[in-house]
């Protein structure tokens, strides 16, 4: 593949990773007009939401396995025409049931954007694979920053159903992706459909029950996964191979993105409902104290990814985790204070979260080879979905502690406050466990790359 065309193929990647990620984070701001409309209950409306996540996260692994098999170039066209279906069904909804059809076939096509983006580049790209990383996830980074944004304007100068006019778009990409993705010959394998339901299963009952916390759920949930490992051992052609996981730096580096990612994931849930509490700011004003980072992300994402060519992963994910860690415990101490000052440390964590990304998928997709690039980047985005599921419900669940008046941080004083300055500053100690465990297993690994300029695997 020529440089041209590899150009061309990163920014149509880009915009649909753009389309899809805002789709998943501007509906949050209409969830209120969307229950007026159809007269619905909030454990109702919430499954636009829901709904959407979870077949979103499943569906990510699902393409990646498929990517063994199939041509990227034809998963990518039958994922752009559901989600463009998804869309115009959805700003055609005359009631309720169409709206969450439309959001769950929208989740089946648009799974495959992200789920592909990672994988192109591993396929693909060589010489300039860190910086295609770091262009993808800062994109990633900067659209879940301008979602929230973009659906309070479109929603509040038009209706909510106009929202679904944006990704039903994407199907314009279909001949562009068609033209540039080269022609590939995969040879057809026998498909674990018993592995698959089994991994659907665990997967969604995982999901539901840090949603719901329907006890039942987290016992299904369990009983899947055990019959899973048991399947996954005995199967010919398992859905995952077992040796993936047995590959102590693949799951060492995989349970790292979970840790950070969750971070990420806990400081854009708790943010706004402490901003509310405290300081009383507006939707748009919550925005706008995001809107830096995101923006900051998406310029700086792009020159991590070339550190990342010329130093290696391990050197930018350790820097990541450093501002991650350092940005977070900041918020925590700036909590009460100055909304500026706040915002000031939020914009130093938002910046650490691209290079994380982009880091990560570019060290996991030198640590797995042509067989198991697919179902390697999906376990990737599932961990990731799974990771921001469990710190909303976690810490969801912690917020309704609202009598909280001590402060475990000592930097900070006790008051009203310290519960949204406890969670920033357990947040900043998860960043810290998942920064050790990243040094303790690359420790030999990291001292060596600071004297080349290889990339690092």
């Amino acid at each position: 593949m020529d440089s041209q065309r590899k150009k061309k193929l990163v920014l149509l990647l880009a915009i649909l990773l753009t389309f899809t990620v805002i789709n998943g984070t501007m509906f949050n701001v209409t969830i209120p007009d969307i229950a007026e409309t159809f007269g619905l209950l909030p454990s109702q409306v919430s499954w636009v939401m829901t709904g959407y996540i979870l077949v979103y996260a499943i569906g990510s692994v699902m393409y990646g396995k498929l990517a063994d098999m199939v041509p990227l170039k034809t998963l990518l066209t039958v994922g752009i025409l559901l989600f463009s279906l998804g869309s115009v069904l959805g700003f055609l909804s005359p009631n309720y049931g169409t709206l969450l059809a439309a959001r769950i076939l929208q989740a089946l096509g648009g799974a495959a954007i992200p789920a592909l983006g990672f994988i192109i580049p591993s396929r693909y790209f060589d010489t300039d694979r860190g910086k295609v990383f770091g262009i993808i996830s800062s994109t990633v980074a900067f659209a879940s920053g301008i979602g929230p944004i973009a659906g309070g304007m479109i929603g509040g100068v038009l209706e909510w159903r106009y929202l679904f006019l944006v990704p039903a778009t994407a199907c314009l990409a279909i001949p562009l992706f068609r033209k540039w993705l080269p022609d590939e010959r995969v040879q057809f394998q026998k498909i674990d459909y018993i592995g698959a339901i089994l991994v659907s299963v665990f997967v969604s009952t995982l999901l539901l029950f840090v949603t719901l916390f329907v006890w039942s759920l987290l016992f299904v949930s369990i009983l899947s996964f055990l019959i899973l490992a048991f399947h996954l051992n005995r199967s010919d052609v398992p859905f995952i191979d077992p040796a993936l996981l047995k590959n102590r730096k693949y799951a060492i580096t995989l349970l790292t993105s979970f840790f950070g990612t969750s971070v990420m994931f806990g400081l854009i849930f708790v943010l706004p409902i402490m901003m509310r509490d405290l300081y009383d700011t507006t939707t748009i004003g919550i925005g706008m104290v995001l809107f830096p980072g995101a923006m900051a992300a998406g310029i700086l994402g792009r020159y991590g990814g070339m550190v990342i060519d010329r130093r290696g992963s391990v050197y930018v994910l350790r820097i990541a985790l450093i501002v991650i860690s350092i940005g977070v415990f900041l918020i925590s101490v700036f909590t009460g204070f100055s909304l500026w000052l706040v915002a000031a440390a939020v914009f130093v964590a938002y910046i650490g979260f691209p290079l994380l990304q982009s880091a990560t998928a570019n060290l996991l997709s030198t640590l797995l080879d042509r067989q198991t690039t697919g179902i390697g980047m999906g376990l990737f985005n599932l961990c990731n979905f799974i990771s921001g599921a469990f710190s909303s419900a976690i810490f969801g669940s912690l917020l309704d502690t609202t009598s909280v008046t001590y402060s475990i941080n000592p930097l900070n004083p006790h008051g009203p406050h310290s519960i949204y300055s406890n969670l920033y500053f357990a947040l900043s100690l998860i960043a810290v466990v998942a920064l050790v465990l990243f040094l303790w297993i690359y420790y030999d690994r990291s001292k060596k790359t600071t004297t080349t300029s290889a990339p690092l695997s």
